[in-house]
């Protein structure tokens, strides 16, 4: 099978591989379609420490069930699905004891020290795979990972209600898919990015998001007291861009909430500390999802009429894969290695 594999920092190629066999516990996924995400682009320019070398990148998918291994009882050959981006962690520690495994010290994820989606086929261990509604296309079931980053970050973290006022900076997959989120949580829903966010703007307002504000032409402070008492009650920084998360910070209400989602170049950056002591902002980080986010992802998939794949902007073969790396930021790009039919 065809493997895309990350050998060093700046070095991938695509290589013939064998077909993994599952272990006890595990399946085997024939691969459809795989996410790029922000994190695999840091992991190839050799800027996420967490990676290990050498290794399959992608931890977005989706795909239909190949193999079972032992032990096996909730799924067969043929179910369609989409998993986590953990495949195993401590079942240890405090985090593991309350289900928070996106927080486990340990945890082995898919695509960082665990082969990931850049390939044709993977195993995955049951207990981290979802099957697929049947309302819903693998090509937008690849988008499921960024969705429920979305429902752990808006329903969980955040906690947003309805009649909450939200502004969501980045107009990437993650903003998109956060975005999303909190259109269907009820709350009134601010999308701000730059020019050339033009496309990803007229998703946002197909997918019922009700302003997108273009930051080089447009004031957003005045869009923000218009439909605001004051200030936003949530901003969630979703760009990686330091000059967002000073702007989340003046525009949210004192007493607001200021959600950390995007991955700056630095990991040590200066912040208003102004702002945030004489506001009494909240601070807080929302990494990846846990199994109760998911839940909440397959909840919108089978009552919301939503649909995550209209942020996909690019799909290639693996073949094709510097394509995709080498876009230009914005939407979702997709390497496709199986639709099985269905576009």
């Amino acid at each position: 099978m065809k493997a895309l594999k990350l050998t060093a920092p700046g070095r991938m190629e695509v290589r013939d591989v064998p077909v993994p066999a599952p272990d006890p516990g595990d399946v085997t996924i024939k691969v459809a379609y795989a996410g790029l995400c922000g994190t695999d682009l840091h992991a190839y320019k050799g800027e996420y420490s967490k990676t290990r070398f050498p290794v399959v990148l992608g931890h977005e998918l989706s795909g239909v069930i190949t193999a079972v291994g032992e032990g096996v009882t909730k799924f067969k050959i043929g179910d369609r699905v989409t998993c986590e981006s953990t495949y195993k962690a401590c079942e240890a520690c405090r985090y593991c004891k309350s289900k928070d495994y996106n927080l486990c010290g340990t945890r082995i994820g898919i695509g960082t020290n665990k082969d990931g989606a850049f390939e044709e086929y993977m195993t995955m261990a049951e207990d981290r795979v979802w099957k697929l509604p049947d309302n819903v296309s693998l090509k937008a079931g690849a988008v499921a990972e960024p969705l429920a980053c979305g429902t752990h970050a808006v329903m969980e973290v955040a906690r947003v209600q309805s009649g909450d006022t939200v502004c969501v900076f980045g107009a990437g997959a993650i903003g998109l898919m956060v975005a999303l989120v909190a259109v269907s949580a009820g709350a009134t829903v601010i999308l701000a990015g730059l020019t050339v966010d033009e496309e990803r703007f007229a998703v946002a307002k197909d997918m019922g998001v009700h302003y997108t504000v273009d930051q080089q032409k447009e004031d957003l402070n005045e869009v923000v007291l218009r439909i605001s008492d004051g200030g936003v009650d949530h901003a969630f920084e979703c760009s990686g861009a330091l000059p967002a998360l000073h702007k989340a910070f003046e525009i949210v209400h004192k007493k607001g909430q200021v959600i950390q989602m995007g991955i700056f170049r630095q990991d040590m950056n200066p912040i208003s500390m102004e702002y945030l002591l004489h506001k009494e902002i909240r601070y807080m980080g929302s990494r990846s999802q846990k199994p109760s986010s998911w839940a909440l992802a397959m909840e919108l998939f089978e009552k919301a009429d939503i649909h995550p794949e209209k942020s996909v902007s690019m799909i290639v073969p693996v073949e094709r894969w510097q394509e995709a790396f080498d876009s230009e930021p914005g939407g979702k790009k997709l390497i496709v290695f199986d639709d099985f039919g269905e576009e």
